[in-house]
């Protein structure tokens, strides 16, 4: 690799290598710490093309949750099933990863941006913007810049867009899907908004087991399958589906610690 080779955006691969090796370094304790990651299915991982893949998950915090994909990506290219033992694994991480966030996410303080640097595809959210409720078009050079990293490699996406549990999925990301006809490998987390503040730098609570279940790739049909039905397929893929809600009493949850618990539950009103 040379020292000034740049990726598709201008980011220096150099640079970037050195901000994932030390991020990676950072972090790797809080799922492999004071915190364990129960992982599944990422022998899939390995299989899977140079580029043009695209993994969909709900989600739970703004950092926490892609950093552990980074691991997990990485560990399992390395040779590692289903564990991020031992973190040589980050000294030859995969550069071509990238992920979506929100362009105001990325540029609220400096962790931000390095996050940024390391792998972000930032874009203007259509409906929200500074805690606001928006209503605005789709900047086409958002979309180019999504495609552009779906070509160039693989890109994490929460299709949800918010961290909130049972939230709709948001249609633009069927429209990416029939646009680039990518492999499309769901992801299932939980665990990360015990662990971790809503940001997913802090950390909450110790002890935590959490969990990222890898799935096989979706079955769609690129030309056919309408956006709602790629959209329906992805709730149930990442366990988001309005279906898999299970209603309990109020007065039945223990604690707030279970108040918060999104997986199959849903408090009545």
């Amino acid at each position: 690799m040379g020292l000034f080779k740049k990726n598709p955006f201008g980011h220096l691969l150099f640079l970037k290598l050195w901000l994932i090796r030390i991020l990676g370094s950072l972090t790797h304790r809080r799922f492999k710490g004071f915190n364990q990651l129960h992982i599944e299915g990422s022998e899939i991982i390995k299989d899977l093309p140079e580029n043009n893949v695209l993994f969909v998950s709900n989600h739970q915090t703004y950092f926490a949750d892609v950093v552990s994909m980074f691991h997990v990506f990485n560990a399992s290219l390395s040779g590692r099933t289903d564990s991020i033992k031992n973190i040589g694994y980050l000294w030859r991480p995969k550069l071509n990863v990238y992920f979506v966030a929100a362009k105001e996410t990325m540029q609220a303080g400096l962790l931000p941006k390095i996050m940024a640097y390391a792998g972000s595809v930032s874009i203007e959210r259509t409906w929200r913007a500074e805690g606001q409720e928006v209503n605005r078009q789709v900047k086409m050079s958002d979309v180019s810049n999504i495609s552009k990293a779906l070509k160039d490699g693989w890109l994490i996406t929460f299709p949800q867009g918010t961290t909130k549990p049972w939230k709709p999925i948001r249609r633009g990301t069927a429209h990416i899907i029939k646009r680039n006809k990518p492999i499309v490998v769901p992801i299932v987390i939980d665990g990360f908004r015990r662990s971790f503040d809503k940001k997913g730098i802090r950390i909450r609570k110790k002890g935590i087991l959490q969990s990222m279940v890898i799935k096989e790739p979706l079955e769609i049909d690129y030309e056919n399958d309408s956006v709602d039905a790629i959209v329906e397929k992805l709730q149930f893929a990442i366990e988001q589906h309005p279906s898999l809600l299970k209603v309990i009493p109020k007065e039945e949850l223990q604690n707030e610690e279970e108040l918060n618990k999104e997986r199959h539950w849903k408090v009545k009103s």
